[in-house]
């Protein structure tokens, strides 16, 4: 879900005889909780389907946000009034929130997923999925996908690979006619890429070099997938293999400062590598200082 949300402005202590900030603003304020605990003012509209349970809300932590956000729609901006109940209970949040106070949050909805759709989708058989249209299916993969992004964003590396896979797996087994065998190609595209980089942020090379790979099937000529098996490559120490990749990238974008840096890596790690194969050699191969020759008495 991406949205935000103004740091909470402490109205009240609960245990102040005074309201008369919350009672002027509550007055007005539409109630959520059905015990005025949770109250909200539209500041500005948003439009289409409300914000389902399903929806991915994480690190949500007070009550009553999560009840306020079920409430929006995309777009909207509304300003809501937890009572402690609601919010940060006896104990507060010290420094910045005392016990048992109500607070006010102004949040704005920008975007969410809803993986309702996605999840009855995915549980279909094959042959239950091909009888619906190939933008069901690019929507159900889309919806994946942009899933996989948010948990990349938050470094769950290996939920977004497994969102990943499940859009992968509904484009690669969807046959379709030529003229829409672009569209799919150009979403798998998408998503192996995603795959490729998952894999080298969970450490294994190989697999990211394989989907990096399949990529390249589709776009041969393709930056980032060029670049992903170069490095891939490189975490592997297949030195030769990786400037290959690095320099087919470097010729698509010869100013890209990541595909340069990372050929300067390669240099290095080869200098290295010879470097250390040379020492061995010289040690497997140098007459001994110390000892007797052979055919000496």
């Amino acid at each position: 879900m991406g949205g935000s949300a103004r740091n909470p402005g402490v109205l009240q202590r609960d245990d102040t005889p005074s309201q008369s900030p919350y009672q002027r603003l509550s007055q007005r304020m539409l109630d959520l909780s059905g015990d005025r605990g949770v109250l909200k003012d539209v500041i500005r509209e948003g439009s289409g389907e409300l914000v389902t349970p399903d929806a991915s809300v994480l690190d949500i932590t007070l009550w009553g946000m999560e009840l306020g956000l079920l409430s929006m729609r995309r777009g909207e901006v509304a300003r809501f009034l937890f009572k402690p109940t609601y919010a940060y209970g006896m104990l507060g949040c010290p420094p910045l929130i005392p016990p048992n106070t109500t607070v006010l949050f102004e949040i704005e909805l920008l975007d969410f997923l809803d993986s309702a759709e996605s999840d009855k989708f995915c549980v279909l058989s094959a042959e239950q999925q091909d009888q619906f249209p190939l933008q069901k299916v690019l929507k159900v993969a889309a919806t994946e996908r942009e899933f996989g992004n948010y948990l990349f964003r938050q470094n769950h590396f290996y939920d977004a690979k497994v969102r990943y896979k499940r859009a992968f797996l509904l484009l690669h087994r969807r046959s379709a006619p030529p003229e829409e065998q672009l569209l799919v190609d150009s979403a798998k595209l998408l998503v192996l890429l995603n795959l490729s980089f998952t894999y080298l942020k969970l450490e294994r090379p190989t697999m990211a070099l394989h989907y990096g790979e399949q990529a390249l099937i589709i776009d041969q000529k393709n930056t980032k997938a060029l670049f992903r098996c170069g490095q891939a490559c490189l975490l592997m120490t297949e030195y030769q293999k990786a400037r290959d990749f690095l320099v087919r990238a470097q010729k698509e974008q010869p100013f890209n400062h990541d595909i340069n840096n990372e050929l300067k890596k390669l240099a290095s790690c080869y200098r290295d590598y010879m470097d250390e194969e040379k020492e061995m050699c010289r040690r497997m191969f140098a007459p001994a200082e110390h000892g007797s020759t052979v055919g000496e008495n």
